[in-house]
């Protein structure tokens, strides 16, 4: 038995022209399909057919057997029953990298979720497939923790529709051992390539578990801490005071990543609690990958205590070596090239460079970014500006797409001071307005001599009306802006003027 699946005709132009009109098609059509697979039999057997319905973006063999309650001597039994759901055209198969993925029309998919309804096991599947990628936290983190870093963030991004859906069925249902876990690999995986979304998991669950002494609070709130990224940095330095309570009690954060936490610090102004924090945790010995030593090094320099940034940083990219973990070690490379920035910019700029690559190939974006802003800072004092300008725009696009609205704020801080530094004062005016903040004053401290060369040049009241305009935009619209003045200064390839 097969079926051919229909389509619309001139589907996109039809949706351009009258959209009310598609959905009453498209219903018909959707409609159409439901009564061709009823007529012909369409879910021959129950529990493997059924399961996979709980799967949205797809599904592999391991996972459909999981959740349909086989055992693995059962897989070539499950194989057979797939592959004639693909014969049947009810399944696809895909082939990548040796290995099968399934998936399904989303219109039969909602047809046989209906029938998991209406056979009473919608809960049994449901909780299978939340217990299945709970399950995965360990595997994907300890794949993540090594040289095939990479294919735990593909992991992610393949399987982040159904780890929403396995989060968000676990919540409702007060499965918060479960829930735990899909948020921890989630939020893990998801900072390394700036996807935020499962910080609020972490977030939504933190009171349920605190309610009842979970013992991974200190992991959530870790985790929960990270929402300053997309903006919400009040709320994090509260999830940092409250996991700061937790840090020892219950289950130990991963990779002793609980410096995680004084990120919230440094990021409102508050270096100085971080360096508290960092040093508290380290006196615990668990530093095992050198990550709370590494966000000691960031919170030192931004309080700018450099001699002991610069002492703190040495011999930390040996001990990041020596962990095999690609994060890890580019994290290590930001920081020291953060700390020798200025005693030694050759130094510097060689770490940043290897690391960047390093980020980049191994897919950790986060670091890409951060590593990018340094590098920016360290190139825009040179006689050639091109290369700084280049990472500024990686830096931006980056931010920008990810939705780290706070972050944002540091290339273009470098860039302020790039162009005041090549006389193109008023974009330079504009930009610092929306640049500046505690942070940025304290971390990149080249925006606070150029606002003061600004002021000077253009004058206080044209200062002010500039950076009134650019204080004024919309995230998007300064992305913009500063991406137009970056290809402007590219192609005028403007003199570097001294001040």
């Amino acid at each position: 038995m097969s079926f051919l699946f229909t389509d619309i005709e001139g589907s996109t132009r039809r949706w351009e022209a009258d959209a009310a009109a598609m959905r009453v098609a498209l219903t018909a059509h959707d409609e159409t399909l439901r009564n061709a697979v009823e007529h012909h039999g369409g879910w021959l057997f129950k529990h493997t057919g059924d399961g996979v319905m709980v799967f949205v973006g797809g599904f592999n063999l391991e996972s459909a057997c999981a959740v349909a309650g086989f055992e693995e001597s059962d897989e070539y039994d499950v194989l057979d029953r797939l592959d004639s759901l693909v014969r049947k055209s009810l399944l696809v198969a895909e082939r990548s990298d040796g290995r099968t993925r399934f998936s399904m029309l989303e219109t039969i998919r909602q047809f046989a979720e209906e029938q998991l309804v209406a056979n009473q096991a919608e809960h049994e599947v449901r909780a299978a497939h939340a217990r299945y990628f709970a399950k995965s936290e360990a595997a994907m983190l300890a794949l993540w923790d090594g040289p095939r870093q990479r294919a735990a963030y593909d992991w992610f991004n393949v399987e982040l529709a159904n780890l929403r859906n396995a989060f968000r069925w676990a919540a409702d249902a007060s499965d918060l051992d479960a829930a735990v876990a899909i948020a921890t690999v989630g939020a893990f995986l998801g900072y390394g390539i700036d996807n935020y979304e499962p910080v609020g998991w972490a977030e939504e669950i933190v009171d349920p578990a605190r309610a009842v002494r979970h013992p991974r609070l200190a992991v959530l709130y870790t985790l929960a801490s990270q929402c300053w990224l997309p903006g919400r940095i009040e709320a994090a330095v509260g999830y940092s005071d409250e996991g700061c309570r937790f840090i020892g009690e219950g289950d130990e954060v991963p990779f002793g990543a609980e410096g995680m936490l004084s990120t919230s610090y440094f990021n409102s102004g508050k270096p100085d609690r971080a360096i508290e924090l960092c040093r508290k945790i380290l006196e615990r010995g668990r530093d095992t990958h050198g990550l709370t030593r590494s966000f000691l090094v960031f919170s030192l320099v931004v309080a700018g205590f450099e001699d002991d940034a610069m002492a703190t940083a040495d011999g930390l990219i040996e001990i990041a070596e020596a962990s095999g973990n690609p994060f890890t070690l580019t994290f290590a490379l930001l920081v020291y090239g953060m700390a020798f920035r200025r005693a030694d910019p050759h130094g510097s700029r060689d770490a940043l460079r290897r690391g960047l690559v390093m980020a980049h190939d191994s897919a950790n974006r986060s670091n890409e970014s951060q590593l990018a802003i340094c590098l920016a800072s360290v190139e825009a004092k040179s006689d050639d500006p091109k290369s700084a300008f280049e990472h500024v725009a990686l830096a931006i696009r980056n931010l920008q797409d990810s939705g780290n609205t706070t972050t944002v704020s540091s290339p273009l801080a470098v860039l302020s001071a790039l162009l005041d530094r090549l006389g193109d004062h008023e974009p330079a005016a504009t930009i610092a307005g929306f640049a500046l903040n505690p942070f940025t004053a304290a971390a990149v401290p080249e925006l606070i001599a150029a606002i003061a060369n600004l002021r000077e040049v253009l004058g206080e009241q044209r200062y002010e009306t500039l950076a009134a305009v650019g204080e004024q935009m919309s995230n998007a619209e300064m992305a913009a802006y500063a991406c137009e003045r970056i290809d402007r200064a590219g192609a005028e390839e403007p003199s570097p003027t001294q001040h």
